[in-house]
This record gives structure tokens, sequence and C-alpha cells, in this order.
């Protein structure tokens, strides 16, 4: 291990113990050791920032995470996503579609054809969900927009569909959740589509956040993620990409999602009883590489 690469280890241990004053100085040493890493550098800014701000001022800003997700390698993430999820409605003469944390409809929307017979979407946050189902009608498309976590959308008594997606919203799951939700699905539709990340599968209790295998895969994908949003003055990079940063390394930090290997995933929707599965890689996003997974 690099002498950087352990300061930055020990500057998110003093991070996860709040001694903000030592991590800043920790992860300055590690910028000054390896002075080309920018993932070092906006650190120490975003440490700066906390120092001078406080906690409250550092959490993810609603504009940074817009430009965020319209730009950089989002843009031909998502291209991708949607033109896969089109590919498999046009296998359908006539489709009823549940789409599972429809967010804005950003990989929806670009995929819709004209067969949908029936289109529900499902998000537990009202204001992306509004947004989605604005944007739904003004196309002039028939929809049901639910306001609801899919647990509870399933507890509610769910209909049939012929097709179930969820891009990047399994995630969200807790994993002692996540057999019993994917096992009434399998009840109530023909396929499954789920788009994830094929991240490294890394423990996540508290002791072992900052091991340094996670603590290297971290930086090394933040160095690609951030070499994508250097023209908008640190916008994402100060306002999304630092606060979900330390964020993975904070014991104290509540958990919204639980990603795992698409290994994971596939086992997970065999188990759910699904007999076929089909992978597909979609993009080499920067974090990991996105793939589709398709069970019927």
């Amino acid at each position: 291990m690099s002498s950087a690469l352990g300061d930055f280890c020990r500057a998110l241990t003093a991070y996860g113990e709040r001694d903000f004053d030592r991590a800043r100085r920790l992860v300055q040493q590690a910028a000054q050791s390896d002075p080309a890493n920018v993932v070092y550098s906006a650190a120490a800014t975003y440490l700066g920032r906390l120092i001078r701000e406080g906690e409250s001022h550092v959490y993810v800003a609603p504009e940074a995470f817009g430009a965020f997700i319209r730009g950089g390698g989002n843009v031909p993430l998502y291209a991708r996503t949607s033109a896969a999820l089109r590919r498999v409605y046009e296998g359908y003469t006539s489709l009823s579609l549940l789409d599972i944390g429809v967010g804005d409809g950003l990989a929806l929307l670009p995929a819709l054809p004209s067969n949908i017979s029936r289109l529900d979407v499902l998000d537990p946050s009202r204001a992306m969900l509004d947004r989605a189902s604005a944007a739904l009608s003004e196309r002039g498309v028939a929809h049901r927009a639910i306001h609801m976590t899919v647990q509870q959308f399933l507890h509610a008594g769910a209909g049939s569909y012929d097709v179930a997606q969820a891009t990047f919203a399994m995630q969200a799951l807790p994993p002692d959740e996540r057999s019993g939700v994917l096992a009434s699905l399998r009840a109530l539709i023909g396929r499954l589509l789920i788009v994830e990340f094929d991240v490294p599968d890394f423990p996540t209790a508290r002791e072992e956040l900052v091991a340094p295998a996670r603590v290297r895969y971290f930086v090394e994908r933040y160095q690609r993620g951030l070499a994508e949003y250097t023209d908008d003055g640190g916008l994402v990079a100060q306002g999304f990409l630092m606060p979900i940063f330390f964020g993975a390394f904070d014991p104290g930090e509540a958990r919204l999602n639980w990603e795992m290997p698409i290994a994971g995933w596939v086992h997970a929707v065999c188990e759910a009883s699904f007999a076929h599965v089909r992978i597909e890689p979609i993009y080499d996003y920067w974090w990991a590489t996105a793939h589709l997974i398709n069970a019927t």
C-alpha cells in the first residue's frame, strides 16, 4: 500500500470518529504525496468546507445531483439502459409494465414504445414521481403514478404485469427484505428486468469500512468519476460526489443502498424461482459496469 493511500485510509478512520481536523491533515498529506490524484485534492477541499461550515451544509445539493445525473457518463449510461429496455418491450404485441423506482423517468421515458397497454410507475419519492408523471402526461401516455415503496405496493395487493423493471432501484432493498420482494414479484409478472452495477463484494461491517482494498477501489473509481465533471466549478464534485464518497465511510450514516455483484443478483433472482436468466453488459460506467438482468 502506498504512503498516500495509507494516509488516506487513516484520514477516513478519523472522519468516521468525527475528528475532522486530523482527517483533513492526513488527506493533505496524501495529496502532497500524490498530487496528481484528484480524489485526495477534492477530499481536502470537502473537509475544509465541512470544518468551516459544519456538517449540515455539506450534504448532497439538489442542483448538484441534477447536474451529475444528466452529465458525464450518466448520459451514455442511461441511453444504453433505455435502448436495452426498449429492445425487450418490442418483443411484445401489447405490454403491461410496472416500473419500480421510476425516479423522474430518466430510463423509462426514452424507452417507451407505442405498444404499452398499461403502465404503472412506482416511487417512494413524491417529488421524483411527480416529475415522471408530468413527463408521461405531456407525452399523452396513460399511466398510474403510485407513491409507495415496492414493499408497500406488494402488501396493498398489486395486479399482474407482463414486465416489471427496476433500473438502479433494487439496491435500495435491504438484504433481509430482498428475497421476499423478489418472490412476491415472481407471482405477479412474466418477466423481471433489473439494471444494476457489478460492484465488488466488499464487507460493510463498521470495522471493515476502511479496509485498504475497499478504499483503493473507491479512490480508483472516483478518480474516473471526478474527471467527468471538471468544468462546473466543483458543483458536482463538492455538492454530490464527495458527500456520497465520505458517506460510504461514515459508520453513523444510515444505509440507503445495498449494492452487490451481478452474480449475487442472479443468485437472488434464481432463488425467487425465475427459471431463465440472461445477463447483458450495458455500459462500462466509472463506478462499475452496468448490466441488465433479464429473468423470465
